[in-house]
Formats: C-alpha cells, structure tokens, sequence
C-alpha cells in the first residue's frame, strides 16, 4: 500500500480493546500486527471519520468520563464493507486525544468532504438538513446549523454559533466560544468545549461543558473543569439550557 491511511480508534480505560469479548492491550505510539483482516472478526478496527467512532463507543462510559480516541494509521490495505468502520493487520496507534482535539478532528474531517458534505468557512452561515445522515459544519462565526433528520452530525469552531437537531442519535458539537447547543431528539451527544457554552437535550441524552477562566498573566481564557452528565429528568432537566459554573451544572435563565 503506498498511502498510509489515517483514522480513528475508541478504546475503553488504559487503551483496551476487547474484539469478539477477547481484551487487546494497546500503547501510544506503537505498531501493532495481525494475521487476518476481516470486518468484525478479525483484524484491528478503526473509522476514518472520528464522529462515526460514537457508533461504537459512548462518548462517556460508565464513571462519566470521556472515552479514549486515539489518531492510528493504517500500514496495510485497509477492508470495509461499509465504508464507515475499516479494518487492517497492520496499525499505527498515535497520541490519545482529549475532547477539544477529538472535536477539532470532527470538524477538519466535515471540512474535507465539502464534495458530498455541508459545510461553510465564511462567517454568519445557515446550513440546514432534513435528511437522514446529515452532515454539517461550519467555521464562521455566528453560524447557525439545523438538522431534522436522524443520526445528523452537527459541527462548528466558529464564535456565537447556534446548533440544533430535532432527529434521533444526534451528534452535535462546538469547540467556539458562546456556543448554543439543542437538541430535541432523543438520544443525542452534545458538546460544547468553548467559552461560556450553553447546552441543552432531551431525557437520555449526554451534555459535556467546559468551563474556563481569564489568565490574566498569561493573558488569555484557561480551562478549569470539564463535565459530562446524563440528561436524567431529575437532577438535569430535559429541555432546559445549561452552563458550566463553578464544577456544577447551572440552569441558564
């Protein structure tokens, strides 16, 4: 193969993979082999599109935190049958990301597909969808994306942004500052990473927040916590808006 093909991988805590039940052990930086590639039963398995990685991790696990993504290469011919999830015998497992980098990653991908993809670079954008699969992106500021279909992945770095979906398995992200983030579908993935985000879902749904703090000897924002927490209908109210303040999830009046 004389390309090699870049991707995505989720792993469980300690970069654990457990294909067909069996733990695998896995280290940054790190080429590992295999004797077979077949899709879903042997070989290592990864997606191209970091977002599609969510179909088969949660984007929070069991104790609340943020699941481990790491960058791989694909050093052999890659199999699919889908052309969403791929296998490989041979893997290249980079850096682990953390959860901007793994949003910053969504977006530049949306970015690349602009042939078969919504996508806007320009400032104030509208983009909006009612099929099924959507994806849209934008990185402009003010951007206001909308989607009614289901599994509608929904991405923007802009400032002032504005994302909502109405479908089912949404996945909308914002790594720019003063961010809206809805959702009124159920089952959806919702992170807003910048400044002064605000976020909100139905029952079922997860929200991640950041919270972030002027430096002022280093003269810009820092972030000091970041939280992920099920929309349970009790302790977090299903549509209803939040921000991140002081660690704790606040009710935006």
């Amino acid at each position: 193969m004389s390309e090699k093909i870049k991707g995505y991988k989720g792993f469980k805590k300690g970069l654990i993979c457990s294909p067909n039940g069996k733990p695998k052990q896995y280290a940054e930086n790190t080429v590992f082999e295999e004797d077979s590639a077949v899709i879903c039963h042997s070989g290592m398995h990864y997606c191209v599109n970091p977002l599609d990685v969510l179909d088969y991790y949660p984007l929070i696990d069991e104790n609340g935190e943020f699941i481990e993504v790491a960058e791989v290469e694909a050093l052999d011919e890659p199999k699919t049958d889908d052309n969403k999830k791929f296998c490989t015998k041979k893997l290249k497992v980079g850096a682990k990301l953390e959860l901007p980098a793994f949003i910053k990653a969504a977006i530049n991908f949306v970015f690349e597909k602009t042939e078969i993809k919504k996508a806007s670079s320009g400032d104030s954008a509208k983009l909006a969808s009612s099929g099924d699969s959507a994806q849209l992106a934008s990185s402009g500021d003010s951007a206001q994306l909308a989607s009614s279909g289901n599994y509608a992945q929904l991405a923007s770095s802009g400032n002032y942004a504005q994302l909502a979906s109405s479908g089912y398995s949404a996945k909308l992200a914002s790594s720019g500052d003063s961010a809206k983030l809805a959702s009124s579908g159920y089952y959806a993935v919702i992170a807003g990473v910048g400044v002064d985000n605000i976020a909100k879902g139905k029952k079922g749904s997860w929200i991640t927040l950041a919270e972030w703090k002027f430096d002022t000897d280093k003269g810009t924002y820092i972030p000091i916590c970041v939280k992920t927490r099920k929309i349970d209908g009790k302790k977090i109210k299903e549509d209803t808006f939040y921000r991140l303040k002081n660690g704790k999830f606040v009710e935006v009046e």
